[in-house]
């Protein structure tokens, strides 16, 4: 199904970038702390063409899952880091089922693995149970015959996912906080040279475990020149600075930049394979406007004169 695809391909992007070590962890049998699955239960606030919703989607592997282009550290301020990509080479081919990580190292692909039934609690669903268990189906993990609750639990309550464990792993069980739906304030942003934006939204109503991450994307379509990415309290406003901005900016910019802003709860155990996070999470995409940028999906788009681009860009 494509909303499983899609939840997947969350799923692995998450492994394969860098994160904190979360909550506390128990570590059982000498595991490593590198990140190998994660349990995404997300919020999706209601929007013009559908309601809101609550989603959940797990999966967990053997091993750290490797990424085609290394995230280098160009800048950073209390909260926020510039990244610029590298793409690492290797001489001689990774094949099929390995990628170059790193100049002349392949790293071969985790296989994903079946965890025994988990049972997640604190979640309500449309029928009014708090909990619910999860089979796996080709090793992925999400509610079957039954549909979650929106919001599906509160800012604050418990939230519980348990594994039975099954061959190499071991069982285990994850806390986390839950929160509430992120609301981004901003009506437009814009990303004008030598100008700082303050992104503002609801702070929590009472103290919670959650975080604020924020990345700034202005290339995607042309390939990734850098990113901008933070982490910072939940606190109901966050400055990007303008020399970070106009740094990101003078790297190059795509058609239809945008900015990710995620409210996100963490709780995290080292299992007998590796770390897997339970992350509950509340995202808003918002695209951004710089001057002179005329997005495109086709010449009608552009101005007189100017065609659109492969990188969606007129010109």
């Amino acid at each position: 199904m494509k909303s499983l695809a899609l939840a997947e391909a969350l799923i692995m992007t998450m492994l394969a970038a860098c994160g904190g070590a979360g909550d506390s962890a128990d570590e059982p049998n000498g595991g490593s702390d590198q990140l190998v699955g994660t349990f995404l239960l997300s919020l999706v606030s209601p929007q013009a063409e559908r309601s809101g919703y609550t989603s959940m989607f797990g999966k967990v592997f053997d091993g750290p899952t490797p990424s085609p282009i290394l995230w280098e550290e160009a800048s950073k301020n209390e909260y926020c880091r510039l990244l610029t990509p590298r793409v690492p080479h290797c001489q001689e081919s990774c094949g099929a089922t390995a990628i170059c990580a790193e100049d002349d190292q392949c790293q071969a692909y985790p296989a994903s693995l079946a965890v025994g039934t988990v049972t997640v609690t604190g979640v309500q669903t449309k029928s009014g149970e708090s909990s619910f268990s999860m089979d796996p189906i080709v090793d992925n993990y999400q509610p079957v015959g039954l549909e979650l609750a929106y919001p599906a639990f509160a800012a604050g309550d418990p939230i519980g996912v348990s594994a039975a464990g099954a061959g190499a792993v071991s069982a285990f069980a994850i806390q986390a906080q839950g929160i509430a739906d992120l609301e981004l304030l901003n009506p437009a942003i814009e990303f004008a040279t030598g100008q700082a934006v303050t992104l503002s939204w609801t702070p929590p109503a009472a103290v919670t475990a959650s975080d604020i991450f924020v990345k700034v994307d202005i290339s995607h379509h042309g390939g990734t020149k850098g990113l901008i990415e933070c982490q910072a309290p939940d606190a109901g406003s966050l400055e990007l600075s303008a020399e970070m901005l106009d740094a990101l900016t003078a790297l190059g910019s795509s058609g239809f930049p945008y900015l990710s802003i995620s409210r996100k709860a963490l709780g995290s155990v080292v299992t007998s394979v590796g770390r897997v996070d339970l992350a509950i999470v509340s995202t808003v995409n918002q695209e951004v406007s710089i001057p002179g940028l005329v997005s495109c999906n086709q010449d009608q788009d552009c101005p007189l004169g100017q065609i659109c681009r492969d990188d969606l860009k007129c010109e």
